[in-house]
């Protein structure tokens, strides 16, 4: 068997990745590069005349109107107690990872609380979900309906449960038939004003949809304006096998092994947007490795602060 170059790629090396950010000093001059690669501007009224002292981390202070600022205010690492050489090596851990990372292994790496590591890493996840948003997916892309939960007894069943959330995979695939690039998206339902509301957000306009003819999937056509071709599959094993649906299944599956392999549980309505976020980012950027940490930094210093009670304020698909 051929040996696969996307999944035997280098990627950034632990070794590497020390010499380039082993150090608060390293990691903090990467992040005063990135938001003033032409020297320090006061954020407040744009003056480059500033005094330069340091607490510990660098600090300035406006000649004009006096504001104070230090390398990382503004950012999401604002009001950080830790280290940045520890929000680096969090940075790197998840994105080279292959699969998810939960919060009680950054703890253990990271040697902090498990409160200081769920916060740092939902950080970081809302960074990667912000940076996923906007994301739309063209030419051909295979769609399908999918649960996350359903584990707790009682109430209704099947679709509709209220022990389910529904969300959308959706994969774009090259002329080869290749995948490029994912989305994984809750949505309120699978009714077709839910499915068009998710189209019109997650696809362009050049899209063309492949679906298993789900009724709810007529709305891809109704805001997005993109085309829908059907294929009735049935269900059981002989349609998830289905040709036209081979990545799309591929990918759900990934998923859910990756999900049931790393996390215990969490609450589905509230977190699965970055979890779900987590596995896109990296899925999407999985052609180059090695770029992965330096694009996340670039994302981290220009997302602005994420308060814990917003990191922890409910997430259900509105």
């Amino acid at each position: 068997m051929a040996m696969n170059r996307i999944q035997f790629q280098k990627g950034l090396s632990m070794e590497n990745f020390l010499r380039l950010y082993g150090t608060e000093r390293q990691c903090e001059d990467a992040v005063v590069r990135i938001r003033w690669p032409q020297g320090f501007v006061c954020p407040k009224c744009q003056c480059k005349r500033v005094s330069n002292t340091h607490n510990g981390r660098r600090l300035w202070e406006c000649l004009g109107c006096k504001y104070q600022c230090s390398s990382i205010v503004g950012t999401i690492m604002e009001n950080t107690k830790l280290p940045l050489k520890k929000w680096f090596l969090a940075m790197y851990l998840i994105g080279q990872s292959k699969n998810a990372m939960s919060s009680l292994e950054l703890k253990r790496l990271l040697d902090v609380s498990y409160k200081t590591a769920w916060m740092l890493k939902h950080k970081l996840l809302e960074v990667m979900a912000q940076e996923e948003a906007s994301r739309k997916l063209e030419r051909r892309v295979e769609i399908d309906d999918a649960y996350l939960g359903g584990e707790r007894t009682g109430g209704q069943v099947g679709r509709g449960s209220e022990n389910k959330i529904p969300f959308i995979a959706a994969v774009q695939t090259n002329e080869r038939g290749h995948p490029q690039l994912i989305r994984l998206d809750l949505v309120k339902s699978f009714k077709t004003e839910a499915i068009a509301q998710w189209a019109q957000q997650a696809l362009a306009s050049s899209a063309h949809v492949v679906s298993d003819g789900m009724w709810g999937f007529q709305g891809v056509t109704t805001q997005a304006g993109v085309t829908h071709q059907a294929h009735i599959t049935g269900h059981g094993k002989k349609a998830a096998m289905h040709p036209q649906f081979r990545w799309v299944n591929t990918i759900l599956g990934n998923l859910k092994t990756s999900m049931s392999g790393t996390f215990h549980a969490f609450h589905f309505a509230k977190y699965a947007r970055r979890y779900f976020a987590e596995f896109q980012y990296r899925f999407n950027r999985r052609f180059n490795l090695a770029t992965i940490l330096p694009q996340l930094i670039v994302a981290v210093v220009g997302t602005t602060p994420q308060p814990l009670t917003i990191l922890r304020s409910s997430e259900a698909c509105s």
